[in-house]
């Protein structure tokens, strides 16, 4: 099997194999923690250390993901040296949940995943043994790593985002959006209820998704929620798109803060969320005398959102850049 960088362009075609055999293997090493967080909800995460190393990548998930999703970017970034750490935000994943209902995409305050996110550094990062502490975000994870950074600016020595939620792809226009949601936010039955065409999880198939081109890793994640019923996260609430608008606000009020060496990268085909939102979040960076890594996002032609679960070669690439970027710093 072919090894280091060059197998990210090749995996696909033998990916039965590698999940069967070295990253089962992998997934044996792992070290399964728990943490309280906010209002003592349980916050589940992950480690993959390993002696020899002294450099650890903390990876913040997106909306609805599991640490298990990422076994592979693990197994991946551990081979180039790095420890691994996942967390798994609160209401989702292995995580405690809030509501009854524990197929809403729910959070309280949009900050409690920001506080839970700072406990996790405090706790389990800082006193690590590593020299040096990188952060890799996708999605919402994203906003709370910018929301972590503006409260932290020197936690990470270097950061990199994925298709960052900075803003969502709705399709009304906004003052119908905030309307709709100021509404809903007084009446309890409604704020706590799955947001407009949005329900329970399910299974859809490959051809209806639009999250990745990979019918291997599409097909692969799926079952961990199919084999897992415990980890389904299905629409979010209408609380949840109210604070999450309000956080990418936030977002974008301090990207001038922003000081780490900070590596963005974009879904070209991206239908979840604001590709015009990265950019305006480059200029006010590099407006503030500290650019992005390049100067402005660096676009995966032809990619979906979720960029680290692509094919091959949309992958390979969105990966080699933040290894190497990690490795630079």
């Amino acid at each position: 099997m072919l090894k280091g960088k060059n197998s990210w362009f090749y995996r696909e075609k033998c990916f039965a194999a590698f999940t069967v055999g070295p990253l089962t293997a992998f997934w044996q090493l792992r070290e399964e923690g728990e943490f309280t967080g906010v209002e003592g909800v349980p916050i589940r995460f992950v480690k993959f250390c390993a002696a020899h190393h002294d450099r650890v990548v903390v990876i913040c998930p997106g909306r609805i993901e599991s640490y298990v999703k990422y076994a592979e970017v693990a197994y991946d970034l551990y081979q180039h040296g790095f420890d691994v750490l996942i967390i798994d935000h609160r209401g989702q994943g292995r995580s405690g949940r809030l509501l009854t209902d524990t197929h809403r995409g729910h959070v309280v305050r949009f900050s409690d995943y920001v506080d839970d996110f700072e406990t996790f550094w405090m706790q389990e990062v800082m006193p690590g043994p590593w020299r040096k502490r990188y952060l890799l975000a996708h999605s919402m994870g994203g906003a709370v790593s910018v929301l972590f950074l503006q409260r932290h600016p020197q936690a990470a020595d270097a950061v990199a985002l994925c298709a960052p939620m900075f803003g969502i792809i709705i399709r009304f226009p906004d003052w119908v959006v905030r309307h709709i949601l100021d509404w809903t936010e007084e009446r309890a039955h409604l704020r706590d209820n799955y947001a407009l065409g949005t329900g329970r999880w399910r299974a859809l198939g490959f051809s209806l998704n639009v999250l990745t081109h990979s019918k291997e890793r599409y097909r692969r994640n799926v079952r961990f929620y199919a084999d897992e019923p415990a980890i389904r996260v299905g629409g979010p609430t209408n609380h949840w798109v109210r604070e999450s608008l309000l956080a990418a606000e936030q977002v974008m009020a301090g990207a001038a803060d922003i000081t780490a060496p900070l590596l963005l990268i974009q879904a070209a085909e991206d239908h979840v969320v604001e590709n015009a939102a990265h950019d305006r979040f480059c200029a006010a960076m590099a407006e503030a005398g500290h650019p992005c890594d390049g100067g402005q996002p660096l676009v995966i032609p032809g990619a979906y959102h979720e960029i680290l679960f692509e094919k091959d070669t949309m992958r390979a690439a969105a990966l080699t850049a933040i290894v190497d970027f990690f490795k630079r710093h």
